[in-house]
Parts: structure tokens; C-alpha cells; sequence
């Protein structure tokens, strides 16, 4: 299960030397897992209406090429892992040549948010991704 979504540097993702700053890769990565659910037709408001949330639980990034402002990349999501409560996704921030600036690994939890504690993915989202695959 695969998905792409673009991402442009802006000059606030970057430090004074236009390098994009280490913990923005997480936003660009978090922002392509979102636009992946939206284009599934999940609608994260209507999730935290009914107590359930989505949270990074581990988070392991590796830095191949410094990312630039001004810069049009791609994040390129797959899913790796579907479990009862959590999601493996293994993301990477890439040029139009191929070449990787960041690879992660992410494990993403369902949580009823109101207790702070593990439930199982709802079905339709289950469904949803695997009709993807």
C-alpha cells in the first residue's frame, strides 16, 4: 500500500542556512499520513468525535541529503504493518530523480483518546486500507 503526496520547502522549514531543521521531517512526514486518510475519506474530526485518535507511538528517522528551501519533494508512504491497534508505516522524503533525503519508520497507535489508551482500528479504516492494497 503505497501513497505520494508533494511537499515545498518554505523558508520556515529550514534554519538560517536554508537546511531544512531536523524535526520538520516529522511534519512533512505526519502530513502525508493525513492526506493519505483524507483521500481514503476519513475525516480525522469525525474520529475525535467519537473518542478515537491516531498517535505516533515510535518514530525512527534516518538523514540521507539535507532537504533545501525552495525545494519540491515527495513523501512516499507505504504501509507496512496493520495491526489490531497500530499502523507500520515506512516513509522516505525523495526527489524527482529518486534520490532520498530522509527515511523513517513510524508506528502510529489507535487510541480512545478520552483514556489515553489502545483500541482497535475502526473497521472501515481497516477496510479502506486494505481495498488500497
Amino acid at each position: 500500500m503505497m501513497f505520494t503526496w508533494p511537499i515545498s520547502i518554505y523558508y520556515e522549514d529550514t534554519d538560517a542556512g536554508g537546511v531544512v531543521y531536523h524535526s520538520n521531517y516529522l511534519n512533512f512526514f505526519e502530513r502525508a499520513r493525513t492526506e493519505w486518510l483524507k483521500a481514503m475519506g476519513i475525516k480525522q474530526t469525525e474520529l475525535l468525535a467519537d473518542d478515537i485518535a491516531f498517535v505516533v507511538k515510535h518514530a525512527e528517522l534516518d538523514f540521507k541529503v539535507a532537504a533545501r528551501f525552495e525545494q519540491n519533494l515527495i513523501v512516499e508512504s507505504e504501509l507496512t504493518e496493520l495491526k489490531k491497534a497500530s499502523l507500520i508505516f515506512k516513509q522516505r522524503l525523495l526527489d524527482d530523480n529518486g534520490v532520498s533525503y530522509c527515511e523513517a519508520t513510524i508506528v502510529v497507535a489507535c487510541i480512545a483518546l478520552s483514556r489515553m489508551r489502545p483500541r482497535a482500528i475502526p473497521s472501515n479504516i481497516v477496510q479502506e486500507f486494505n481495498r488500497a492494497s
